[in-house]
């Protein structure tokens, strides 16, 4: 019997099932106790797990006046951003603030990940930073569009990187200035249902991680928006963060992401 003092019950009993106390429901009343009890037991084993296992991640929303540190070279610090709507792009400007460790990043043959979003099947864009080139690789590793613009330093750069499917031009922004125009990838569409992370390249669906390609330095004001930007418009965007068209498809202020591994969230006051 699980009831075995009633009339202790029906002078204090629990809120979630003195209705039916009173009613003399007793079936339904033994069956209102025992799902109090097991939901008190569920409770105390969830409180047990959290106080033994380890932090691995915590989820937030929203990055408003903050950035991303990557101290260290790893194989399992990263950063999953979750975009406002599914990347299904014929069109992007991709925009970031980035400063890099050169004496890790900077390596001749060093390949570092800058933004990855893979699907289960695709590495579906890529920006690197890679034998002293920037690239944008779209569902491909290793055939993309290079650049020789001036590379990440200790210092702070605006990076942004635009392409369009119909014409196929694609161009890097570095602090406000244009690269070279180049046709990349005409007529492709960015398929959706994927991941997008920082700090690492994903070589299965959030897996697969490999330490020297990892990103070493700061990140933040990842932003993305689902047709090309005009210069003005980056260049404004640039020189007050904020300002100019609202990003629809990553928004750095108000997307929700999620920290693993060895990465500090950095308060504005270090920026």
């Amino acid at each position: 019997m699980i009831l075995k003092n009633t009339d202790s019950l029906k002078q204090n009993p629990p809120q979630c099932i003195r209705k039916k106390i009173l009613t003399g429901d007793r079936s339904q009343e033994r069956f209102t106790i025992k799902s109090v009890f097991t939901s008190s037991k569920m409770q105390s084993v969830l409180v047990l797990l959290c106080v033994l296992l380890p932090l691995t991640c915590f989820c937030e929303s929203g990055l408003t006046d903050k950035g991303l540190l990557f101290p260290k070279p790893s194989a399992n610090s990263y950063v999953k951003l979750t975009p406002l709507k599914p990347l299904n792009l014929e069109a992007f400007t991709l925009c970031m603030r980035l400063s890099v460790d050169p004496n890790v990043v900077s390596k001749q043959e060093r390949e570092t990940i800058l933004f990855a979003y893979r699907t289960q099947d695709h590495d579906e864009l890529n920006v690197w930073q890679e034998k002293g080139k920037i690239s944008l690789c779209l569902r491909s590793s290793s055939e993309g569009a290079f650049y020789a613009v001036p590379l990440l330093s200790i210092f702070r750069t605006d990076l942004c990187v635009t392409w369009e499917s119909s014409t196929g031009l694609a161009a890097f922004w570095v602090d406000g200035r244009r690269s070279t125009l180049q046709v990349y990838r005409q007529n492709h569409t960015v398929q959706s249902g994927g991941a997008v992370i920082l700090g690492q390249d994903p070589d299965s669906f959030v897996g697969k991680f490999d330490e020297n390609q990892s990103f070493v330095g700061e990140i933040s004001g990842v932003n993305m928006w689902d047709y090309v930007l005009t210069g003005g418009q980056i260049k404004q965007f640039n020189e007050k963060l904020g300002l100019g068209p609202e990003p629809k498809v990553l928004n750095w202020d108000t997307m929700q992401y999620e920290v693993h591994g060895n990465v500090l969230v950095v308060e504005e006051k270090y920026k």
